[in-house]
C-alpha cells in the first residue's frame, strides 16, 4: 500500500481505481465479499455489484460484536425541547430491531419504500436505521416542506408507510406535522397505506385518522435479524431541486456508499473510533443522511443529533456549549450558521467562555464560504476551518483538505483539492479544458467513484439528461469554477436555476410556477441574490396584469404567503418587486442572469439578443428605488 500522504493516496485512487476501492471496502465486514469491483457492462457503471452486506448491521450489530455494545453510539441535545439523551449501541440497536420488527408485521419487505417526515429527533434515526435493517428504500423529507411539496415526493416514490411526529419546534413556535402529513395525503395520488405516528406529547392536536399506526406500538414488535442486501440495492431516495422545478429522486446504492463514508471518516474529517463528530445540519439532507446518521456509526464514532439553531436556542453559545459539553472532536456545518454566530457576537465572547480544547478541525459546506467569515472563525478557534464541497448526488465530499492526512495549507475562498477518486476538469462551453485560473464548467471524469448517486428514482432518461448529456465521458456538476496554479479549486456558482439559500438547494422555476397561478401575475421571474448571511436569497420580479383595485402591498404579502403554502419556509421568500416588463431575448426567453448583476451590481455585458436594451435603464431605476 502507498505511503499515505494526499498525494500518493489520491493518484492511487484515480491511476489504480478499482484497486484502490478493493482496499477500503475490505476494511468493511461484508456477508459476502464482491468479486467483481467495478462493472462498466450496462448503461450506468456499478461498483461492487455482487457483494452482500447490511448498513443496520455495519452501524450497530458489528460494533457490539467487537465489544462496544456500551460506546455512545447517539447522543441527543434539543434546546428547543429542552431534553437531552444518550444511547449506548445496545440500546440504540435493541430499538431499530425491535421497529424494524414493527415495520415488517406492517407488511414491509425489501424494495418497499418508506418516507421519514420527522425533526431531529432519535425516533428519526431510529426509523431510517430500521429501514436499512429491512431493504425497505426510505426517503426522510426536510420537515420545513409544506404538504404540498411532501405529497410531490409521495407520488414519485409510492411508499408503503409513511413514518412522521406530531411535531416539530422551531424557535418560540410549535409546527404541527401530522396536520401537514394529513394535507398532503388528501393531495397525493398515491398515498401511503400506513402512517406511523411519534407523539411527542406537545399539546398539538392532531385528528386520528384510520391509517394511523402509533411508533410506540411497533416497538413492541419481535426484533429482526439484518437482511442481507446486494451491494445495488437502493438504501434510501434523496429529492434535490432540479431546474424543471420537478424534484430529482436522487439513488443511493449500500455497499459503495458504505464503503466511501468509512473511508471519509477517517481520510477527510481526521476521526479515530470512539471519537465524538457532530454534523449540525438536518436529516432532511444529504449531510444528515451521511453524517449524522451512517457515516459516524460505521466508523465507530459518537455522533450528535441536536436539535436547535445556531442563534436564539438560546443564544450564540449553543454550538460551544455542545462542543464543550459533548468534548466534540470534529464539527461540521454551513457558513450560514457561522455568519449568524458572528452577527449576535462579533467579537467572539462566547466562544472565549468555553473549553473547546477536544476540538481539532471545524468543516464547513452546503454553500461557498466567504473568506471574511472563514478567517473570522479560524481567528476565534485557533484550529483549522477546512471549506470543503460536495453535492447531494456525490453523498459524500468531493473537494476538501483531507484532514486525516498532512494539512495542506488552507485558501480562504477554496473548497480545497480533490478528494480520493475524483477526477476534475474545468472545461468551457464547448467541453475543451480550460487552463489556471479560467473559470469555466466544474466537471469530473467517469466513471464516478463509489457511493456516488446510482440513478434517479424510476426516470433514467433524466438521470443521463441531467449529468451525462453534457459533456461525453463527463458528470457535470452545474457548478462553475477556477482552479489556481497550486491545483486549488473554487467554487464560483450554479451555472443553472438553482440557487443555494443557507445551504439548501431551491429551484427558482419552481417558485415561478406558483407565483405564476396568482390571477394578479402575467410573468414572474426569480432569481437568487447575494445575501450575506444566507449566501442568497430568492427575489421575484412580477409584471402585474390585473389588480382589481388591490395594493400592491396587499397583493405582495398574497404571492410570499403563496411559496410559503405550496413550497414552505424554508424557501424564504420575502421580496416581490414589481416591474413593467422582464428584460428577454427576440427568442422570448427571460434574461434572468442579468437580472442576478443588476440586483447584486455587477458588470454585466449587454446580451447581443436582447430584444429592447432600454429595458435595462428602468430596471436598474426600480431595483434602486426598491433598495
Amino acid at each position: 500500500m502507498p505511503e499515505k500522504t494526499y498525494e500518493s493516496l489520491y493518484n492511487w485512487s484515480i491511476e489504480q481505481p478499482q484497486e484502490f476501492w478493493k482496499a477500503q471496502a475490505q476494511r468493511l465486514a461484508w456477508h459476502k465479499f464482491p468479486e467483481k469491483i467495478l462493472d462498466e457492462s450496462g448503461d450506468y457503471p456499478q461498483w461492487f455489484g455482487d457483494g452482500e452486506l447490511n448498513l443496520s448491521e455495519l452501524c450497530l450489530d458489528k460494533h457490539i460484536a467487537d465489544g462496544y455494545g456500551e460506546d455512545t453510539a447517539l447522543i441527543y441535545d434539543s434546546p428547543v425541547s429542552q431534553s437531552k439523551a444518550k444511547y449506548s449501541y445496545n440500546e440504540l440497536r435493541d430499538l431499530v430491531a425491535a421497529f424494524a420488527g414493527g415495520l415488517r408485521e406492517l407488511g414491509l419487505e425489501p424494495g418497499d419504500r418508506a418516507v421519514i417526515y420527522m425533526p431531529m429527533i432519535p425516533q428519526a434515526v431510529v426509523a431510517m436505521l430500521a429501514c436499512a435493517r429491512l431493504g425497505v428504500t426510505h426517503s426522510v423529507v426536510f420537515g420545513g416542506f409544506a404538504a404540498h411539496e411532501l405529497a410531490i415526493r409521495i407520488d414519485d416514490c409510492k411508499p408503503k408507510v409513511l413514518i412522521t411526529a406530531s411535531a416539530g419546534i422551531e424557535i418560540e413556535k410549535i409546527i404541527p406535522y401530522k396536520v401537514l402529513v394529513d394535507a398532503a395525503l388528501e393531495e397525493a395520488e398515491f398515498p401511503p397505506e400506513k402512517v406511523v405516528l411519534y407523539n411527542r406529547r406537545l399539546g398539538v392536536e392532531h385528528p386520528e385518522r384510520d391509517y394511523d399506526v402509533d411508533f410506540e406500538e411497533l416497538l413492541k414488535a419481535e426484533p429482526v435479524e439484518p437482511v442481507m442486501l446486494k451491494s445495488t440495492h437502493p438504501s434510501y431516495i434523496l429529492y434535490t431541486s432540479g431546474t424543471t422545478g420537478t424534484p430529482k429522486g436522487v439513488v443511493r446504492d449500500t455497499g459503495g456508499y458504505a464503503t466511501v463514508l468509512h473511508f471519509s471518516m477517517q481520510h477527510v474529517y481526521g476521526l479515530k473510533p470512539r471519537e465524538v463528530f457532530w454534523a449540525a445540519s438536518d436529516i432532511g439532507w444529504v449531510v444528515g443522511h451521511s453524517y449524522i446518521v451512517y457515516g459516524p456509526l460505521l466508523h465507530r464514532n459518537t455522533t450528535v443529533l441536536f436539535e436547535g439553531k445556531p442563534i436564539r436556542t438560546p443564544d450564540a453559545r449553543t454550538f460551544w456549549r455542545v462542543i464543550e459539553e459533548y468534548k466534540v472532536s470534529v464539527m461540521f456545518t454551513a457558513p450560514t450558521a457561522i455568519r449568524a454566530i458572528r452577527k449576535e457576537d462579533p467579537e467572539g465572547a462566547w466562544i472565549k467562555k468555553h473549553d473547546l480544547s477536544s476540538l481539532r478541525f471545524q468543516f464547513l459546506a452546503g454553500e461557498r464560504c466567504d473568506a471574511a467569515t472563514l478567517e473570522w472563525l479560524q481567528g476565534q478557534l485557533q484550529k483549522p476551518v477546512i471549506d470543503h464541497w460536495w453535492q447531494t448526488e456525490s453523498g459524500w465530499p468531493m473537494l476538501a483538505n483531507m484532514a486525516g492526512h498532512e494539512l495542506l495549507p488552507i485558501k480562504a475562498g477554496s473548497a480545497g483539492r480533490p478528494v480520493c477518486g475524483f477526477a476534475f476538469d474545468i472545461l468551457d462551453e464547448e467541453g475543451q479544458v480550460l487552463p489556471a485560473n479560467a473559470e469555466g464548467l466544474l466537471s469530473i471524469r467517469t466513471p464516478l467513484p463509489p457511493g456516488c448517486l446510482m440513478g434517479l428514482w424510476e426516470n433514467s432518461e433524466r438521470f443521463k439528461k441531467s449529468y451525462f448529456s453534457q459533456f461525453e465521458g463527463y458528470y457535470s456538476t452545474g457548478d462553475g469554477a477556477y482552479i489556481d496554479e497550486e491545483g486549488y479549486y473554487f467554487i464560483t456558482g450554479r451555472v443553472d436555476d438553482v440557487i443555494n439559500v443557507a445551504g439548501h438547494r431551491l429551484s427558482t422555476a419552481e417558485m415561478e410556477e406558483v407565483l405564476a397561478a396568482h390571477p394578479a401575475v402575467a410573468e414572474v421571474a426569480v432569481i437568487g441574490r447575494a445575501c450575506e448571511l444566507k449566501g442568497q436569497l430568492p427575489m421575484a420580479f412580477v409584471v402585474w396584469q390585473g389588480q382589481e383595485g388591490r395594493a400592491e402591498s396587499v397583493l405582495e404579502k398574497e404571492l410570499v404567503q403563496l411559496v410559503r403554502a405550496k413550497i414552505g419556509a424554508v424557501a424564504s421568500l420575502k421580496e416581490i418587486l414589481p416591474v413593467e416588463r422582464l428584460p428577454k431575448t427576440r427568442s422570448g426567453k427571460t434574461l434572468r442572469r442579468l437580472l442576478r448583476d443588476l440586483v447584486d451590481q455587477r458588470p454585466y455585458k449587454m446580451p447581443s439578443t436582447i430584444d429592447d436594451p432600454a429595458v435595462i435603464p428602468e430596471l436598474q431605476a426600480k431595483i434602486q428605488a426598491y433598495r
